[in-house]
């Protein structure tokens, strides 16, 4: 209780301090713990799926690591999804992929159908939260030659575009079952190792084929559209059909969702100088929070510099309805559970200090061309009590305090985690 009491006190002087800058705190809560936070299914297992018994990464994707105690069935993911949420403050969703699928028989990509996916349904049902969806355009002997598509081949390209029609089907049938918008993301891997003589053709094919994938209407009540562009991957570092340009057309053009991943841009590029722009020409966002370590690395989400400033750039400019927050990473050299607790705890943290910014206070000082005063106020802003405010929103929401649910993660790992074969 000495603790609870602590934590009250603490956030009783930093309510007054940022009552000075007309912030509210308690408005600031209401509105932090409303925000949607759409976790990745894929942190559990390494990106293995359910698909095959062997779960072989292929296709410019790679978890590097060997902790024990990854989940290797259905039940067991969602079980550790469950343990991880707990821990976690704040409206959350889920994100899957295609692999993810059960069923009894084998099932080829292009012939998935929601009833492969309606225990992922029921669990979402009972924890009241929406789902979003991936084709799994990677790890497959159709993938193989990194090219899906954009494959010269019709019949390979065939293959992939029944799976992402069959994937959006999968995805409405999740909007219509929990009452929220499914986000369906396509990303391929598809490129060249090596310098191409043809850079147009493959580009040309993967319009063609998005056309053909997208061409059946699904209410936006139920299904969204979305693309993702990547700079190269493992066997694609010469060359990327899907970039950034081409998506931004793609989807400013087709009036759907672009994914923005914190990987998929040069070393000096990142995601949060992107969002303003992109929001003049595409309605949505779809954004997939990561952090990459020179290269699409998808380490565990840290509170630095780039993830409060994707936080500010969404907050500041009032984008939260037009802007789907996701996070996409894999690290299976520590605990798996910890590390979704870890980054999406990081991800809210972002979004709490960002809904603490007088936001406007700036914006006036800046259009008055008071630098000085713009400056010296974001700088005072980093040493307000936002820690306060933190501890006493988990407090409100039954999740541990500070760094309290590491010894519940570990607690986990001796009696669950490290007793699976």
């Amino acid at each position: 209780m000495e603790k609870i009491d602590q934590i009250q006190s603490s956030y009783e002087i930093a309510k007054a301090r940022y009552a000075e800058l007309g912030i509210d705190t308690e408005s600031v809560m209401q509105a932090l713990n409303q925000i949607p936070i759409s976790m990745h299914c894929w942190q559990g297992d390494d990106v293995a799926g359910f698909e095959s018994p062997d779960g072989e990464l292929t296709g410019g994707i790679q978890a590097t690591g060997n902790y024990p105690g990854k989940a290797t069935t259905p039940e067991e993911l969602r079980g550790d999804i469950d343990y991880a949420m707990s821990m976690i403050p704040g409206a959350l969703r889920l994100n899957l992929h295609a692999i993810y699928l059960e069923s009894d028989v084998p099932v080829e990509r292009d012939k998935i159908e929601p009833k492969h996916f309606a225990n992922w349904v029921e669990w979402a049902k009972g924890k009241k939260i929406g789902l979003d969806f991936n084709p799994s355009c990677f790890s497959h002997p159709l993938s193989a030659d990194n090219m899906t598509l954009t494959h010269p081949d019709e019949e390979v390209r065939e293959f992939w575009i029944r799976h992402c029609i069959a994937s959006r089907k999968v995805s409405e049938y999740f909007g219509k079952e929990l009452g929220t918008p499914s986000v369906m993301n396509i990303w391929i891997p598809d490129g060249f190792k090596d310098i191409p003589a043809d850079r147009l053709a493959p580009r040309k094919r993967l319009a063609d084929s998005l056309d053909a994938i997208i061409a059946e209407p699904i209410s936006k009540e139920y299904h969204k559209d979305a693309v993702e562009s990547k700079l190269f991957g493992i066997g694609t570092e010469a060359y990327t059909a899907g970039s950034n340009e081409f998506y931004m057309g793609y989807a400013s053009t087709r009036d759907i969702v672009l994914c923005l991943d914190a990987g998929h841009y040069h070393p000096t590029e990142v995601i949060s100088d992107k969002i303003s722009s992109t929001s003049l020409f595409v309605k949505e966002m779809l954004l997939h929070v990561s952090r990459p370590i020179r290269w699409d690395s998808d380490h565990v989400v840290l509170l630095d510099d780039e993830t409060q400033a994707v936080a500010n750039e969404i907050i500041r400019h009032g984008l939260l309805d037009r802007v789907n927050i996701g996070l996409d990473f894999f690290d299976a050299s520590i605990n798996r559970v910890a590390a979704w607790v870890i980054g999406t705890r990081n991800m809210r943290k972002a979004l709490l200090r960002a809904l603490l910014e007088p936001s406007q206070q700036l914006k006036d000082l800046e259009l008055a061309g008071d630098y000085t005063s713009r400056l010296a106020l974001m700088e005072e802003l980093k040493s307000l009590p936002w820690t306060a405010v933190w501890d006493h929103y988990c407090v409100s929401q039954d999740v541990p305090v500070g760094s309290d649910w590491l010894a519940q993660v570990k607690q986990y790992e001796q009696e669950i985690l490290l007793n699976r074969k």
